[in-house]
Formats: C-alpha cells, structure tokens, sequence
C-alpha cells in the first residue's frame, strides 16, 4: 500500500471519474436542449450554463473528472476524522485523563477511553494497557515508563497515518486542477489567434470559441481547485487538532508517572 493513499479506494474511484467526466460532459452539458436549434455545435442558449461549460471542449472531461475525485474523497475524509475525533469534546477528555492520573485511578482512564473512542482514545487506551499490564507484574521502574511511553509514540505514529490517507489526493487534485484551468487558457488563445491570422476575413465563430474555451476552463479549473482546497485546509486544521490532543495527553501521562514512580 503506497503510504498516505487508501489503494482500494483509488483503484474504484480513478475509473469511475473518467467516466463520469466523458458522460457528463457528453451527455448532460452536450445535451441538444442547451444549444440553439438543437446543435451543440452551434451557440448555447442565452444564459444556459451547461451549454457555456461545454464550449470549454475536451479539457472539461478531466476537470469533471477532478471534481467527482475531490467529492468522494472530501466525504470520505469528512466521515472518517469524523470518527477519529471520538464520540466527545476532546478538551473534556484530556481534562478527565488528567484527572484520573492525580487521583492515581488508571482502571478509569482505560474505561474512558473507551467511551471516548476515536484516535486519542485509542491512543491513551493502549499506553494504560501496558502500563497496567506492567503495574500487576511487579512494580514500575525506569524501565517499564519508557517502555510505555514507546508505545505511545508507536502507537501515535500509526494514528497520524490514518489521519492523513489520502489527503495527499485531495492536494494532488487542487493543484493539477488549476493547471489544467491555464492548459486550457493557453491552447483556447492559440485557436482564438489561429482564427484571427487567418488569410483573409477573420474566422469569428473560430475567435469566439477559442476564447470561450480559454474563459470556461479557466473558471472551471479554479472552481475546482478553489474547493478541494477549502476542505483541504479544513481537514488539515482537524487532524492539526487531534493530533495536538493525542501529543497533550501523551505527555501528561508520561510526565505523571515519571514524578509518581521517581524516574529521572
């Protein structure tokens, strides 16, 4: 598995985009009713927005293809930090934990992680597991808080990891939707001067449509990005929070028993 990218999801997602991009540029914004006496060839009706976006040409397909990539990906990521923020307000549950270790009640911050779930839980969970494990061995020393403290950091490395599948995607998308806009930007204007210098009268059917090709792919290249970035940005700023969480408690509970069990 590629590290950052869910490979089952992509091999699913990849296909079916071109095909939603070749159908929905085919089908729905080529449709005959948006163009005048039913010809796509032709002029889109005044203010129809599908025949405008047609006009753009062939670049529109990988551009509804990005898009259709941004949406399920942006769902996808949305319901799974969803579940890995847990089932509570994460401040309250660092709050509890700390909590918990003043009055030396570990059995309680096992029991509340596991109503808290999500990563940090999980996180916390495993670290108290050993350290219990350890506790009802023999008694704590040195040796046995760095043991726990590895696998909190082992097991925070593999939480970050899931939080950040395939956000790599949605960045990919942002970015090469934007060079796609000015891909189009730049060979609507070779049409549109091919028209011009033309021998002869001017080709203006041939002007019109290499400029509107430049314009509509233009806009349409940064809508898309413009979008998957908004949700980018937003999904980051999330797992810059959970994984500031799981640092904070992670770090409360070696600190604790570093004092309590007299660990330099």
């Amino acid at each position: 598995m590629v590290k950052g990218i869910n490979t089952k999801l992509a091999y699913i997602v990849l296909p079916l985009s071109l095909v939603f991009g070749y159908l929905m540029y085919t089908y729905v914004l080529g449709n005959p009713a948006n163009f005048e006496n039913g010809d796509p060839n032709g002029e889109p009706l005044k203010g129809n927005i599908l025949g405008t976006i047609y006009k753009g040409g062939l670049l529109v397909i990988p551009l509804l293809s990005f898009q259709f990539i941004s949406l399920v990906y942006i769902i996808e990521r949305y319901l799974s930090l969803r579940l890995s923020r847990g089932k509570g307000d994460l401040r309250t549950f660092v709050q509890k934990v700390k909590d918990a270790l003043a009055a030396d009640d570990y059995e309680k911050i096992v029991q509340l992680s596991d109503q808290q779930r999500g990563a940090v839980g999980s996180v916390v969970r495993t670290g108290m597991e050993v350290f219990l494990r350890r506790k009802a061995a023999s008694q704590v020393d040195q040796k046995d808080v760095y043991l726990i403290q590895k696998e909190l950091e082992e097991t925070t490395q593999l939480e970050v990891s899931e939080l950040t599948t395939n956000m790599f995607i949605l960045g990919t998308v942002a970015q090469i939707s934007t060079l796609i806009g000015l891909l189009g930007t730049v060979t609507g204007m070779i049409q549109a001067f091919a028209a011009l210098a033309r021998v002869g009268e001017p080709d203006p059917v041939g002007l019109a449509g290499g400029i509107s090709q430049a314009l509509v792919t233009t806009a349409l290249g940064i809508t898309v990005a413009a979008f998957t970035i908004v949700f980018y940005n937003s999904f980051n700023n999330q797992i810059e929070r959970i994984t500031y969480t799981i640092d904070e408690v992670c770090f409360s509970i070696i600190h604790s028993l570093k004092i309590k069990f007299f660990v330099d």
